[in-house]
This record gives structure tokens, C-alpha cells and sequence, in this order.
């Protein structure tokens, strides 16, 4: 199922703001190189990403699911000086790649990759976050999510990655694990009581989560 022609993406990408550089050269390689390159969040989302870190200007930020560091470094370039980044990859393949993308970006004062489960390294990181992106195993997403709303600083934002899941979410009925899964995260979020959220359909869907005043 075809969510947005191809292009409509063309057409968005033109009027988004040229991808830095050093960004696509990151961009480039993944394409080349890795046997799943449409995992990477990609130019028009990437500039969404550091929009929205320049915006509410976070101090902690914390990434689950690094895959090669573009996301990452979309993030960096929103972020204040003093902000830090803490990203999560569980694949070591990933994860080394994604370490040679940060130093040859020279952004390892303010970005610490962590490889491991972040169900594990989660509680482990002594922070009220700001701003959180989750991009990883679909089937964890209920669990993140539980585990970071109450990790939230007053103001922080979750921002979660293929909530549309190649479309697989509209079928009737659900096939496959993620697609059932990342629907029952969407209910999950839907019947929380302690936040509101916005579910937009840039690229493969993003939903924004923050917490109601008081909770």
C-alpha cells in the first residue's frame, strides 16, 4: 500500500529545506551500504526532527533505535550547546556504524551511544527528559512508552516513528506482528488519560505525545 506517492515526497522534499551536507552524505551511505535503508528517518522527516529539537530547545534528549546516527544528527542540529543526546541501539553492526558517523561529524560531546536493550539502559540514565524519539522494535513500543511517560519532564515530548507501519495498520483484518502491535500501541496512547496527542502522516506516520497539565 502506497501511503504517499512518490511524488507527492518529491514535491515535499523541494519545498523543505535543503539537507545539510554532512547530513546527506549520512544519508547516502545507508542508501548504498544497508540491506534496510528505508529504516532511515530520511530529508523532509530529518528537518521535521530538527525543527521541532530547535523549538523547544531540550536539554535531555533520549533516542531509542540509533540505526546509522541520521536521526541522531538531525537532532543535533536543534539542539542547544548545552543539550546532550542518548541514543540506543540494540544491533552492534548499527551501532558501529552509526559511532563512525559521530566522530567523523565530530558530535561525540553531545551525543553518548548506548548499545544494549533499552529496556535495560532505560532506567539506568538519570534524566527528566525533554524530547524523546522512538524508532525501534515495534513490538516494545507499549513498553517504552510506559517506561519514558513518567521519566517526562513537565513540558517533554515523545515523538514515535511508523505509526501507520507501511500502511499494514489499515487492513482489515491486521496481519503480522508489528502491524498489530503498533496498532495496539495507538489505541495504548489514545486511552491514556495523562496525554494528548497529534498523529501526522509524514512519511510513514509520526505521532507527538505530551503530557496534560497536572499529570
Amino acid at each position: 500500500m502506497e501511503l504517499i506517492s512518490h511524488l507527492v515526497e518529491t514535491y515535499t522534499a523541494q519545498f523543505t529545506s535543503p539537507e545539510p551536507e554532512d547530513l546527506k552524505l549520512v544519508n547516502q551511505a545507508t542508501q548504498e551500504k544497508h540491506p534496510h535503508a528505508h529504516m532511515i528517518s530520511g530529508h523532509v522527516q530529518g528537518q521535521f526532527l530538527t525543527m521541532v529539537c530547535g523549538m523547544i530547545k531540550p536539554k535531555y534528549v533520549l533516542e531509542i533505535g540509533t540505526f546509522t546516527g541520521y536521526s541522531a544528527l538531525c537532532l543535533l542540529k536543534g539542539l542547544p550547546e548545552d543539550g546532550i543526546i542518548h541514543t540506543i541501539e540494540i544491533r552492534p553492526e548499527d551501532a558501529a556504524t552509526a559511532a563512525e558517523n559521530f566522530s567523523k561529524l565530530n558530535a561525540n560531546k553531545q551525543i553518548t551511544l548506548h548499545i544494549g536493550d533499552a529496556s535495560k539502559i532505560i532506567n539506568q540514565l538519570p534524566y527528566q527528559w525533554d524530547l524523546v524519539f522512538i524508532d525501534a522494535d515495534k513490538t516494545g513500543y507499549i513498553s517504552y512508552y510506559e517506561m519514558i511517560v513518567p521519566l517526562l519532564s513537565a513540558e517533554g515530548i515523545i515523538i514515535v516513528d511508523n505509526v501507520l507501519f507501511h500502511g499494514q495498520v489499515l487492513e482489515n483484518p491486521l496481519k503480522g506482528k508489528n502491524a498489530k502491535a503498533v496498532h495496539a500501541f495507538n489505541q495504548h496512547v489514545l486511552q491514556d488519560a495523562r496525554t494528548e496527542q497529534v498523529m501526522l502522516s509524514i512519511r510513514d506516520g509520526l505521532t507527538i505525545i505530551k503530557k496534560k497539565k497536572g499529570s
